[in-house]
C-alpha cells in the first residue's frame, strides 16, 4: 500500500503523541542499573558501548538491537557515575568514580581504555587524587582534530559537609597520550560553592570542544548557570565566570516518586559544516514556572560565551506538568539537534514517558516524540539516577534511558529510525493557531506536512512549483475533525524533479504556506 496521501488520527484530549514506531530495547536488568551513558564509533555506528552504576559496561555490534553484558572491574576501584567516550581510533574509554580498598571512597576519578569495542578494558589511570578530598560528577570531550581528551568535574572539601569552611569547585585535567597520563589537576570556576550536594554546591560540569579547538564548559552552583572557556587546550581559563541564566529554583529539585532529581547543565558546541556553525548550547530543566511544572530549557551563543540568549522551551506541551532529567547532543554531521528526557505531559499522576526533542533548525523550533513505548511508575524508594544520555551521528540517533517496572529498575534504548520517530512527531507543537508544521525539510523522498485542528474544519492542501504553477490538490476542500493530524506525501510518486516546492495549507479561511526543498 503506498497512497500519495493517508491520514493519521493524533489523539490529542490530553495531546497524546504517537509512539507507534517506537522500537525499544532492554540493555539490562542487572544489578538494579541507572544512570546510563552510551556512545557510539562515528566510523562505524553498528558499534556501541554504554555503562550504568555501579560498574556494568554493555556492548553492541548491531546498533543497538542487541547487547552483551560485562563487569568493569579496577584496582582502583568501580564506584558509578559512568561516561562513555570514544576517539577517532575507535578506543571507548569509561571514566567512573574510584572506592580502592584501602583507599578514600572516591578520591580520584579513573579512566579505563578498550581498543576491542569494549571486549576488555585496561586496569585504568585516574586523575584528582587530592588527600581525603571527594572527585565527583565527571564528564568528558574528546577533541576530534587531535585526540586530546579533557575532563572537568567537581572536587568537595568534604561531600556532604555543612561547616562553612568546606567548599566545592570545578577541576579540569586532559590526556594527551589516549588516557595514560594525565595533567594536574586545575581549579576553572570563580566562584565556589558548599559541600552539601544542593543548590549552592557547583556541579553539572560537561565540557564541549568549539570550532578551534576552544573547550567550552558550563555548570550550576550558587550563581545559577555559569560558563567559562579555554582556548589554549586549557591553559588558561576566564578570570571570572561568564552568567547563563539565573535557574530559578535551583538545580536540586523534588520530582513526585523520585528520591532526588536535578536539572545539571549539558554543554555542546556544533562543529558542523550547517549554518549554526560555532554555537554553544547549553541545556538544562528547572521549575521556574513553579515546582508543579518542571520544563526543559535551552541557550545558546553565537560569540563564543560572551552572550547568551533568552531560554527557549524545549518540550512543547500545552500543560503544567513536569519533563526532566533532560540531556542532550547534535548530530555533527548536519547540526540537528537531539533531546531525551522523562515526560508527564499525557498524566494526572506519577506514570512517566520518555521523550526525545529534535531540532533541525538550531533551537528556534522543536519536534517531540514519545519514544517509549509504555509509561512506568518511580518509586521514591529506589535511587533511579541523576541523568539519562543520548548520542547522534549521521541520522543514527542511540538515546538511553532508566525505567522501573515491576519493582526493579532496567536500562532502554531506541533503535528506530530517526524518519520514523519524525513522522512520529507529537505535533501538539506552539505557534501559529493551527500549528502547521512540515518536516523533514530537505525532504528527500515523503514529507510529512502536520497541524492540529481545534474544530471540526475545511481543509485543502495544495502542492505549487517555484513558478507558482499547481502541482497537486492532495487534500480537495475535506472536512477533518478536532485533533491532531499528519500528511505524508510521496514526492517520488509525483515524478518531481529536485527545487524547491510550496505547501498551501487552507484551514477555513486561515492559509498558511510551507516552504520546501525536494533534493533526489
Amino acid at each position: 500500500m503506498n497512497p500519495i496521501v493517508y491520514i493519521i488520527s493524533i489523539f490529542l484530549t490530553l495531546g497524546f503523541a504517537r509512539s507507534i514506531f517506537a522500537q525499544n530495547v532492554l540493555i539490562s536488568e542487572t544489578g538494579s542499573p541507572n544512570e546510563p551513558s552510551i556512545m557510539m564509533d562515528y566510523n562505524n555506528p553498528n558499534i556501541l558501548v554504554a555503562g550504568s552504576n555501579l560498574n556494568y559496561c554493555f556492548t553492541s555490534s548491531d546498533g543497538g538491537l542487541t547487547w552483551k553484558l560485562k563487569t568493569l572491574n579496577s584496582s582502583y576501584g568501580v564506584w558509578g557515575d559512568p561516561v562513555i567516550d570514544v576517539d577517532t581510533n575507535g578506543n571507548f574509554y569509561f571514566f567512573h568514580l574510584s572506592n580502592m580498598p584501602g583507599g578514600n571512597w572516591i578520591d580520584r576519578i579513573v579512566c579505563q581504555k578498550s581498543s576491542d569495542n569494549g571486549s576488555t578494558w585496561t586496569d585504568g589511570t585516574f586523575t584528582g587524587l587530592d588527600g581525603t578530598k571527594a572527585q565527583d560528577k565527571q564528564w568528558s570531550a574528546i577533541d576530534r582534530t587531535n585526540n586530546n581528551i579533557y575532563l572537568t568535574w567537581t572536587e568537595f572539601d568534604s561531600y556532604g559537609s555543612k561547616n562553612s569552611l568546606d567548599s566545592s569547585r570545578i577541576l579540569f585535567s586532559k590526556s594527551l597520550d589516549g588516557g595514560s597520563t594525565w595533567s594536574e589537576p586545575k581549579r576553572i570556576n570563580n566562584t565556589s560553592g558548599d559541600c552539601i550536594d544542593s543548590d549552592n554546591t557547583v556541579e553539572g560540569a560537561v565540557p564541549a570542544i568549539g570550532p578551534e579547538g576552544e573547550i567550552y564548559v558550563s555548570w550550576a552552583g550558587p550563581n545559577g548557570i555559569v560558563f567559562n572557556r579555554s582556548t589554549d587546550e586549557g591553559e588558561t581559563w576566564l578570570v571570572e565566570d561568564l552568567f547563563v541564566d539565573s535557574m530559578q529554583g535551583g538545580w536540586n529539585y523534588n520530582i513526585p516518586g523520585l528520591l532526588r532529581c536535578n536539572g545539571l547543565p549539558v554543554t555542546k558546541c556544533d562543529l558542523s559544516d550547517g549554518k549554526n556553525h560555532g554555537t554553544i548550547y547549553i541545556n538544562w530543566s528547572d521549575q521556574k514556572n513553579g515546582e508543579d511544572d518542571t520544563d526543559i530549557w535551552l541557550k545558546k551563543s553565537t560569540d563564543g560565551g560572551i552572550t547568551w540568549s533568552d531560554p527557549i522551551r524545549v518540550n512543547n506541551d500545552e500543560t503544567k506538568r513536569h519533563q526532566f532529567l533532560t540531556w542532550m547532543d547534535i548530530d555533527q554531521t548536519n547540526g540537528n539537534l537531539f533531546f531525551v528526557f522523562y515526560d508527564r505531559r499525557h498524566y494526572d499522576d506519577n506514570r512517566t514517558d520518555v521523550f526525545m526533542a529534535i531540532s533541525t533548525d538550531g533551537g528556534s523550533t522543536f519536534q517531540n516524540t514519545r519514544i517509549s513505548e509504555s509509561p512506568f511508575v518511580p518509586n521514591d524508594g529506589v535511587f533511579f539516577g541523576d541523568y539519562t544520555n543520548i548520542v547522534a551521528h549521521n541520522n543514527i540517533v542511540r538515546p538511553i534511558w532508566t525505567r522501573f517496572s515491576e519493582g526493579r529498575l532496567s536500562i532502554w534504548t531506541n533503535v528506530t529510525s530517526l524518519s520514523d520517530i519524525i513522522s512520529s512527531a507529537d505535533i501538539n507543537n506552539e505557534g501559529s493557531s493551527n500549528e502547521a508544521n512540515l518536516y523533514p525539510n530537505p525532504t528527500p523522498d515523503i514529507a510529512y506536512v502536520s497541524f492540529k485542528l481545534h474544530d471540526l474544519s475545511t481543509i485543502r492542501l495544495e502542492l505549487f512549483d517555484e513558478q507558482g504553477v499547481l502541482v497537486k490538490a492532495l487534500i480537495d476542500n475535506k472536512k477533518m475533525d478536532y485533533g491532531g493530524h499528519i500528511i505524508p506525501i510521496n514526492m517520488n510518486d509525483l515524478n518531481l524533479t529536485s527545487g524547491k516546492y510550496y505547501y498551501k495549507l487552507t484551514i477555513n479561511d486561515k492559509v498558511e504556506t510551507l516552504k520546501t526543498v525536494l533534493i533526489k
